[in-house]
């Protein structure tokens, strides 16, 4: 019985190595392709399935990380600050604590939240995406799961960062606030808009560590690689037991 082991840094190495390596290991991806064919796999559904098996691994971590207690370390918006400072100067800094908490819990929930979210997008990812993003930059990735999942996550953060927030007790006031200081016919507001700065801050921080994770596949692969890959690779060349 042959062995079916990882032999990663020919495989995924040579996969996710990154556009500006692609041209000098195209022979060799060449030559496993042939030989995966030869063992019988339709060799661009294994890899297809070996780079989603991959990029599942790296968005749960991400995810994983971020939705610890006191992973973010969110304040409130710079255009807030001069009032949070007043706050905190006339003893009201636990109320400015108390928001910010509020932030961040919120945000880490909705992380929390947001992971199945990219598992569907992967799991629709097509043959020829999944393919496309070992041959396109170092942050191709990521740059796919914008484009396929901002609209979901945000759909998703929205009512858990708004709850985490209506926890403060000032949430209803806040709002009151927010609609009058919109309809202000001054020119270059600052956005107000806690709710939104939260997901919007949060989210980009979500994308940044998928961005970290995606650089531990293409850098580390013998350690973030895929045994799909590894069979499809290696199937034909590991000695019989």
């Amino acid at each position: 019985m042959k062995k079916l082991l990882p032999i990663v840094p020919l495989s995924l190495g040579l996969l996710l190595a990154g556009c500006q390596n692609m041209e000098a290991v195209m022979p060799w991806v060449s030559m496993g392709n042939d030989m995966a064919k030869s063992a019988g796999y339709n060799t661009d559904e294994k890899l297809a399935a070996g780079i989603k098996e991959a990029l599942i691994k790296g968005t749960d971590a991400a995810a994983a990380q971020l939705s610890q207690e006191g992973a973010m370390n969110l304040k409130l918006p710079e255009a807030a600050q001069p009032v949070a400072n007043t706050l905190r100067q006339f003893g009201f800094g636990s109320y400015v604590d108390k928001v910010e908490t509020a932030m961040n819990r919120g945000a880490e929930k909705a992380v929390a939240a947001g992971a199945p979210v990219f598992k569907n997008a992967i799991n629709a990812m097509s043959v020829d995406d999944a393919l496309g993003i070992i041959q396109g930059g170092d942050t191709a990735a990521t740059s796919y799961f914008r484009g396929e999942t901002e609209s979901s996550l945000r759909q998703r953060f929205q009512p858990i960062v708004q709850d985490s927030l209506k926890q403060t007790g000032f949430y209803d006031q806040y709002q009151t606030f927010l609609a009058a200081y919109d309809k202000l016919p001054l020119t270059d507001k600052p956005n107000l808009n806690l709710e939104s700065y939260v997901i919007d801050n949060s989210m980009d921080e979500l994308y940044t560590r998928i961005g970290e994770q995606e650089t531990l596949i293409r850098n580390n692969p013998m350690q973030q690689g895929s045994a799909l890959i590894g069979a499809v690779f290696g199937s034909s060349t590991q000695p019989a037991e």
